[in-house]
């Protein structure tokens, strides 16, 4: 047998059918068109049967509108007075029996005289005077306050705390120092610096010293400044009283 098939006639067609992907193709085209002809009904028709969503029917379910009730004002109250005429009884009237007259036989006490206020341990003279006696070097380029603590015989006293209180060139002073530290004024010399150029002021400023406890031994001593180079120091002197 040839291995060449000589006969010419034709082979049999196969049946033609449709496959599954065409079909679903189909299906899912009619599908879409009517999704989009139920958009287009219910954008035509927004009130119709087939929109669950229609504006009528949600409408219908909204609560009604709460009506505001205007507040009626009671009606003003008007007073009336009464007219009422009262005639007063007068009392009968009382007269008093004189009281007796009491003798003291008593002497009276004498009025004692008012105490008077003790005194501060230590009292304070104060005199201006040219700062330049204490610091030559400065002429009038200086003012402050300065001075000396004696005890009742003119000795010198050690360490006393001194304060100076108040206000100088429109600014808050409220410092402390000690006797002694200033050697120039003496042995119990002290210095506060007020600044470089004399001013002007009237008991702005107070002076005051204290104890170890911090208790006042003195008075507030006022000064007050000068703008006048003769004046520049103010020299306060503290003494014992004796």
């Amino acid at each position: 047998m040839s291995k060449y098939n000589y006969d010419d006639s034709p082979a049999p067609k196969r049946g033609s059918r449709l496959a599954f992907w065409d079909v679903l193709s189909i299906f899912t085209l009619i599908l879409t068109v009517c999704v989009a002809g139920y958009f287009v009904a219910v954008y035509l028709m927004p009130n119709s049967v087939i929109n669950p969503l229609s504006p009528a029917r949600l409408s219908a379910n909204l609560p009604p509108t709460p009506t505001i009730t205007q507040i009626q004002l009671l009606p003003t109250w008007t007073y009336t007075p009464i007219n009422v005429t009262e005639t007063s009884t007068l009392l009968p009237t009382f007269t008093l029996e004189p009281s007796p007259t009491l003798l003291s036989l008593v002497t009276p006490s004498v009025t004692p005289l008012p105490t008077k206020t003790p005194k501060a341990p230590f009292s304070a003279t104060v005199t201006y005077i040219d700062s330049t006696i204490i610091h030559p070097e400065l002429g009038c380029n200086w003012q402050g306050v300065g001075g000396t603590i004696v005890d009742a015989s003119n000795t010198d006293m050690l360490r006393i705390t001194v304060r100076l209180v108040g206000f100088y060139n429109n600014k808050s002073k409220n410092e402390l120092t000690v006797s002694s530290i200033a050697p120039a004024y003496g042995k119990s010399g002290y210095e506060f610096f007020l600044g470089k150029v004399p001013i002007l002021s009237d008991g702005l400023l107070y002076i005051q010293i204290l104890d170890q406890a911090g208790l006042p031994l003195s008075d507030n001593i006022y000064i007050d400044t000068f703008n006048d180079c003769g004046k520049n120091l103010a020299l306060v002197r503290f003494k014992k009283n004796p």
